[in-house]
């Protein structure tokens, strides 16, 4: 068994003793690693991760088919927290503190290629930029070449988020072309 393969068992049994589903998709070799808040009610119950709208608008503005987001060789997924929530009054509850801390670097270590690491919505951004971050989310997306080769922070496709992408068409306009060409390239390199 490959160091993936035993850190996959083992957080699967971990959550497993817990009673809790763990939803995530890790890949020693791939390119991109998607680091994101927490599964959602319907990912959670289907076990597939990104499998609801915010997950159909997250492989649009990737630029890629579902073939190619479900492929561990391309994309790893690695929420802040692997395990959904629960539900709290204005949405999902925010991510349980000690995931992250728990596995990320352990994952992170083990992958060979040094992937670029797409930080999407807040939670995200703010455990991973830090003091880097700028005064706002806004911000901080607009200036994602600060952050590169290594980091690209986005904001979270979630259809809560029309009102953002209204205000900062900017996003799609200029972000989004950047990171589908960038992705599209990686992919052929993978070939």
């Amino acid at each position: 068994m490959s160091a993936m393969e035993n850190l996959i068992s083992e957080i699967n049994s971990y959550y497993k003793a817990r009673n809790k589903r763990p939803v995530f998709q890790l890949g020693a070799q791939s390119r991109f690693i998607i680091i994101s808040q927490a599964p959602g009610k319907k990912v959670h119950e289907t076990g597939i991760p990104w499998n609801d709208a915010s997950g159909r608008k997250l492989r649009f503005w990737l630029g890629v088919s579902e073939e190619q987001f479900y492929n561990p060789e391309i994309f790893s997924i690695m929420p802040m927290d692997f395990c959904f929530p629960g539900k709290g009054k204005n949405g999902d509850l925010p991510p349980d503190p000690d995931c992250a801390p728990r596995w990320h670097q352990r994952i992170l270590s083990t992958m060979e290629n040094d992937p670029m690491k797409i930080l999407i919505g807040q939670y995200a951004i703010q455990y991973y930029l830090g003091s880097k971050q700028k005064t706002t989310l806004a911000e901080t997306v607009r200036t994602f070449g600060d952050y590169l080769p290594e980091f690209f922070p986005m904001p979270h496709p979630s259809p809560r988020n029309q009102n953002w992408l209204k205000k900062n068409k900017w996003f799609e306009n200029q972000n989004i072309p950047y990171l589908q060409k960038y992705i599209s390239e990686k992919i052929k390199g993978t070939r």
